[in-house]
């Protein structure tokens, strides 16, 4: 059996590990071989659909009914941030005929002459498999599944743009955040623009660069579409990555959006240098919120408690290569919003949800002090120390009243 050879990057921390490399080596070669004979299991319902069946959902159910079938999964990714990209990486790597859409003609030259994306992933290098494209049209016809990984502000208009060439692909978010003003989640965007198509969500903690760089991770593709789900996991799990699976769409999607909020806060915290007493209050009062929002919302209060939830909660409010986390740390140091958003040069989804998080809290009436302390910090311009004296001195409130029944324990 030929021996794998390891990422530079994996190579480099088992060295300071004190781990075998040649152990390693064979480990990985062993995992793989074992992929290539392993049939996932996938439960296909095998009779006739009926007439109510959604055409997508005949097309996945179609694609996966045997797993010794010549094509491969045919998938696109609509958007080349660094998101995107790393997942149609992914899926190119493990067999899949991927594609990745980029609006910028000049970007899509760039990654086909170089194989990277220079503006978002500098340092890593593209599959040799993947392809690149900026013709909207050409990229999502006869795909299997459609992944859109566009910002929340865009979300919208790409599915009104894809939408005359919709014939039976299913449709996967990749985008973590709500539209502005309407406080729809992409979910719901996709349900209004594509009504008979077969959709999911994936979140999780996903930082990009690691995921490029073959460390550990975890996702969670959530949808009511089971075919989905699989077809999903067997494009994206792979030695490195897992894809977990989950029918609470809803949970899962406002776990990956409402965490944006609290990075943030931490940002701000770390600029403080406060203690690990206060970072870890943060963080489970965060929860408390996400789950009772959530909850409120029809989620199961349950998925926060899961990669969805706490695992890209404590990923995103921890790495300084989280958007979120570097906005709030910008913000503490001074920095004026707008110059913020300027020096990040990337989108902070945490920064329109806090809005929309707010109003929608002060209208439902939803407990959700630290939502609220943001709000007044970032757009109300109040200090930050001041807002902060003020949480700490508000009323009692029980620890985990997320999962018990409305009310104060005393």
């Amino acid at each position: 059996m030929k021996k794998p050879q390891l990422p530079t990057n994996l190579s480099e921390n088992l060295d300071k590990l004190g781990i075998n490399k040649d152990k390693a080596s064979k480990l990985l070669a062993e995992i793989l071989d074992m992929r290539k004979k392993t049939k996932l299991p996938v439960d296909i319902d095998k009779e006739q659909p009926n007439a109510q069946t959604d055409a997508s959902e005949q097309t996945v159910k179609q694609t996966m009914t045997s797993h010794d079938h010549v094509a491969p999964l045919r998938l696109v990714f609509l958007g080349g941030g660094s998101f995107g990209t790393a997942m149609a990486n992914m899926a190119a790597k493990n067999g899949c005929d991927s594609t990745l859409w980029v609006r910028n003609k000049r970007s899509v030259k760039q990654m086909q002459k170089h194989r990277i994306n220079k503006k978002y992933l500098p340092n890593h290098q593209l599959d040799e498999t993947l392809k690149f494209s900026n013709n909207l049209a050409e990229s999502v016809k006869d795909k299997d599944i459609i992944f859109v990984a566009v910002p929340s502000s865009a979300f919208r208009e790409m599915l009104q743009n894809i939408a005359p060439h919709i014939t039976g692909q299913a449709v996967v978010s990749l985008t973590k955040g709500m539209e502005k003003d309407t406080f729809a989640l992409m979910s719901d965007i996709i349900t209004q623009e594509l009504p008979e198509v077969s959709y999911g969500v994936m979140s999780g903690p996903n930082l990009a660069k690691e995921i490029m760089d073959n460390m550990p991770s975890g996702t969670v593709i959530a949808s009511e579409s089971e075919q989905l789900r699989h077809a999903v996991q067997m494009a994206l799990h792979s030695a490195f990555f897992r894809v977990f699976a989950s029918d609470d769409v809803r949970g899962v999607e406002l776990g990956g959006a409402l965490k944006n909020i609290y990075a943030i806060a931490m940002g701000m915290a770390a600029t403080y240098d406060v203690g690990e007493n206060t970072k870890a209050m943060i963080l489970t009062r965060a929860l408390a919120e996400m789950s009772r929002f959530g909850a409120h919302m029809g989620a199961n209060p349950l998925t926060f408690l899961g990669l969805s939830g706490v695992g890209d909660l404590y990923a995103t409010c921890s790495s300084e290569l989280s958007r979120n986390f570097r906005i709030g740390k910008l913000l503490a140091q001074g920095v004026s919003l707008e110059n913020a958003i300027k020096k990040l040069g990337q989108t902070a989804e945490g920064l329109n949800t806090i809005e929309q998080v707010n109003q929608k809290a002060k209208k439902d009436g939803i407990y959700m002090p630290i939502t609220q302390a943001l709000y007044a910090v970032i757009y109300q311009d109040q200090a930050p120390l001041g807002v902060a004296l003020h949480l700490m001195e508000s009323g009692f409130r029980s620890d985990v009243e997320f999962v018990m029944p409305h009310k104060n324990v005393k």
